[in-house]
């Protein structure tokens, strides 16, 4: 709970953003890019013009230090329609962090800003994109119930794969969060939380520049750019963004190169109105790091596989540099190339008009508008996925026809022989099986035996599916309505009314999902494997480029829309002097269409010449769709109360009951899932010490997803489940004298399962269960040595993360962890800030998940299982420079 607010007489309805607006905020600092009267006061002060006059215009220089939050009865906006609430008498819970906040906290990713917003437990593993995160106990390895917003405006209605389309930069002012309450109504599918990242808007003072230099050990480097100028006493513009160069933080051959650029052009209007264009296009690839594997002693101690470092390697590499793989000819490829060279590779335009437009001293109009065109390239290498532990064996077992991993397939299709009965077939002068390096050529025979168990020093080989998914998304929306306030003697009321409309077109092709085998190590090796005669030589391969099969997840293809319409309302009064009342709803038609790609009787054939014992694709899309279609009427409502009980301390009420939609994909239409979160608080204020105790719980039902079932890889199975949870909050921002400070946020919450139901069988007890990737408790602590002078600062950060299960079976336990980073800003002179962060600093292991594609119980088999680690020690440079005035 942060302290330091700066005064803001609006932020969401005037950025574009008739979001939330919450309570008081926690991790906050004195915010430097808030815009002075002089640089944004328009002619004629309505409530819109105030609104707009708050949004910040102008980039840091030098960074503030942290300071205490002495400002409890600053104005907030998210979460609130009225403009009028202070942190101190709102009825939500909010989160008000500056850019400096963010620039203290160094993220590694998008998903990492959401540390700063308490009982967000954020998976910021798999890289800079496509991170998990969760909130209030609800269940992790998703992004459901949290709407990540630009400006106001969701960067996509469904909420999930937004941080592929967003990317932190220079151009991002603050960021406010609302958890809970209004969210649910502000927002489509923000039930558990609304995380809204506010630019800075055109500078109609002076022009105004900055740039920013960032480096990292792991060879991360970006520039980062921002210009506003005046055009006309009424006409503004700005351009940022960013180009960059990523290794990405863990060891990888490959570099990643990238850019976001956003341009802004705003006219402001005699009567405190502003309309505003705004275009941005993003074209970048990133690494991605999904599963490895781990070895767990006899005591239940997780650490490395000899040859493959938790803390810093990567299973891709070289090998994976580009595989061609067989698919359906109906898909329009008969070969799908799957290239490691390209990570996730995103690219999207994305259009905005906003318009702000009081219309008399008591009622202004407002007028949002996004469309957005976007693509993104998935390249996933998943290493365990569908095969699981079954998959990680010695060298020798592979080539062991009685017990290798392979000897359970058929890959003959409408035969029932088996693997290396079918390879017997293919070579009948086979006599001994070996591993072909398909890049070196070299090989190595079954009788090599000192020669296998010594690979890597590990002898393992393992199966790596690889993950080739494209998703074309069309999503535009808006959101339109109108405020009113009124007063009569000691009565106020802000009455906020509007729409909502979206439609959002997809198209999803995830055929061609391969497998090959490879070696446990950084950069491993890519093997086919192949027959030999007794005079050595090879008589031919029985994969094919390592590609031992295909079609591994099934045909892959959908194609979805939903049309969205909302009518919403949200009130605000205040009785007096103590009491304030907030309620409002939401109701939502969504109707929702998929076409379904169909999977052909008889799998279509490989390209003639394809070497391997697999001769056709795999579960074959047959160039048909069957439709399903259905609609959805739901109802999001919340009701809020805050009373002040003197100027120190105040009390505040909320029960909300929100909803998430689930859109179409391969398993059909899927009704939305609910979500009720009642929560009540208290609140303290004294010079020096701000602090907030919340309790909450959070009941969730009919929460569908889908997942790989291993008995068939092939058939996504769906899961429903429901769950509860309670919980408490802790939030206290102490500064006892003028060079200290200590924050201090945490979660204490004990979330339980019940209800779990699949569509197809699946053995496990879950009733009860904590939900996988879950912690229960979550803390953070951040002091900060305030320097003389305006210097800067020196800070620390201990972040605790609790114990959680890697699966719904709670079959495996991932153990707690402590991450503890350090860092310093210096200041030289008012326009220049040169920092340092160090993360992980002693180099603890941290484990997040663990194979959620080995099923709904995983286990250790062997001594070994998969998931997915933090990563190791690592540290990050900036120097930002502010140009002109």
């Amino acid at each position: 709970m942060a302290s330091h607010r700066y005064s803001l007489k609006a932020a969401l309805l005037a950025g574009g953003a008739l979001v939330a607006s919450p309570a008081w905020a926690q991790q906050t600092s004195l915010d430097p890019t808030a815009a002075t009267t002089a640089n944004t006061q328009p002619a004629n002060p309505t409530a819109a013009a105030a609104e707009n006059a708050a949004e910040p215009r102008e980039p840091n220089g030098a960074q503030p230090p942290a300071t205490d939050a002495g400002a409890m009865q600053d104005i907030i906006v998210t979460g609130n329609t009225s403009g009028k609430r202070t942190l101190f008498d709102s009825s939500s819970n909010v989160t008000l962090a500056s850019s400096a906040d963010i620039a203290r906290l160094a993220p590694r990713s998008t998903a990492d800003v959401l540390q700063l917003v308490p009982g967000v437990f954020v998976e910021s593993t798999a890289g800079p994109i496509s991170n998990n995160y969760s909130v209030r106990g609800l269940r992790g390895g998703a992004q459901t119930f949290i709407t990540l917003e630009e400006d106001g405006m969701p960067i996509l209605y469904g909420g999930g794969g937004a941080d592929f389309y967003f990317q932190n930069d220079l151009m991002i002012a603050r960021v406010e969060a609302v958890e809970g309450g209004t969210s649910g109504v502000l927002a489509p599918n923000g039930a558990g939380a609304t995380i809204n990242f506010i630019s800075l808007k055109p500078s109609y003072d002076h022009a105004v520049a900055s740039a920013r230099y960032t480096g990292a050990t792991y060879g991360d480097l970006r520039a980062d750019g921002y210009f506003s100028a005046p055009i006309a006493d009424d006409l503004a513009f700005s351009v940022g963004g960013y180009v960059q160069s990523q290794k990405g933080v863990r060891r990888t051959p490959f570099t990643f190169f990238g850019y976001n650029v956003k341009a802004m052009l705003e006219k402001r209007f005699a009567n405190g109105g502003t309309a505003r264009l705004t275009y941005k296009r993003i074209d970048q690839n990133n690494p991605y790091y999904a599963d490895m594997p781990f070895r767990v002693s006899s005591d239940g101690d997780i650490s490395s596989v000899p040859g493959l470092n938790l803390r810093r390697d990567d299973i891709g590499g070289r090998a994976f540099t580009q595989f061609l793989v067989p698919d359906s000819p109906a898909t329009g490829n008969a070969l799908r190339p799957f290239r490691s060279t390209r990570g996730v590779g995103v690219k999207a335009n994305t259009y905005r008009l906003d318009v702000d437009m009081p219309v008399s001293d008591s009622i202004s109009l407002f007028a949002h508008l996004r469309y957005l065109d976007g693509k993104y390239d998935f390249n996933g290498i998943f290493p365990g996925s569908g095969s699981g532990t079954a998959g990680l064996t010695s060298a020798a077992n592979y080539l062991n026809p009685a017990v290798s991993p392979l000897a359970g397939l058929t890959p003959i299709q409408g035969a029932t022989f088996t693997y290396f009965q079918a390879a017997q077939f293919a070579f009948p002068a086979v006599a001994q099986y070996g591993l072909r390096d398909i890049r070196t050529g070299a090989v190595i025979p079954s009788s090599a035996t000192a020669t296998l168990a010594g690979l890597n020093g590990n002898g393992l080989l393992q199966q790596t599916v690889l993950n080739h998914q494209t998703l074309a998304t069309k999503d535009a929306g808006t959101n339109f309505g109108l405020k009113w306030d009124a007063e009569t003697g000691s009565v106020q009321n802000s009455l906020t009314v509007g729409g909502m409309y979206y439609n959002v077109r997809r198209r999803n092709d995830q055929s061609a999902v391969a497998t090959v085998i490879n070696d446990v190590t950084n950069n491993s090796n890519v093997y086919d494997v192949v027959a030999i005669d007794n005079a050595g030589q090879v008589l031919g391969s029985l994969t094919n480029n390592g590609l031992v099969n295909y079609g591994n997840w099934g045909q892959g293809l959908f194609k979805d829309e939903v049309n969205s319409i909302s009518a919403y309302f949200n009130d605000e009064l205040r009785i007096g002097d103590n009491l304030h009342i907030d309620f409002g709803a939401r109701y939502e038609h969504e109707h929702v269409g998929v076409r379904i790609g169909q999977q052909a009787q008889v799998n279509a054939p490989v390209p003639a010449g394809t070497p391997g014992l697999f001769q056709d694709v795999g579960a074959t899309f047959n160039g048909t769709y069957v439709y399903q279609a259905d609609s959805f009427n739901k109802l999001a409502y919340t009701g809020g109360v805050n009373y002040t009980l003197t100027r120190n301390i105040s009390l505040y009420a909320r029960g909300a009951y929100g909803f998430q939609t689930n859109g179409g994909d391969t398993g059909g239409t899927h009704k939305p899932t609910g979500l009720t979160l009642y929560e009540g608080g208290v609140r303290f204020q004294w010079p020096g010490f701000n602090a907030s105790v919340i309790g909450f719980r959070t009941l969730i039902n009919d929460l569908s997803y889908q997942f790989i079932n291993p008995d068939n890889p092939t058939i996504q199975s769906n899961a429903v489940a429901d769950s509860r949870t309670n919980g408490v909050q802790v939030d206290a921002d102490i500064r006892p004298v003028s060079f200290f400070s200590l924050a201090v946020n945490g979660v204490y919450q004990n979330p339980k399962l019940t209800n779990l139901i699949f569509d197809t069988p699946i053995q496990g007890s879950y009733t009860g269960n904590v939900p996988e990737r879950t912690p229960k408790k979550l803390l953070t602590v951040t002091p900060s040595i305030i320097l003389p002078n305006g210097l800067g600062e020196i800070y620390g950060r201990w972040r605790y993360t609790g114990k959680i299960f890697a699966d719904a079976g709670n079959g495996i336990a991932l153990p707690s962890y402590s991450v503890i980073s350090a860092g310093v800003s210096v200041n030289v002179g008012e326009k220049v800030n040169l920092s340092a962060s160090v993360d992980n600093i002693f180099n603890q292991k941290g484990f997040t998940e663990g194979n959620p594609r080995q099923g709904q119980t995983q286990t250790i088999v062997d001594g070994y299982f998969y998931g997915r680690a933090i990563y190791g020690r690592n540290a990050l440079f900036t120097a930002t420079i502010k140009l002109g005035n």
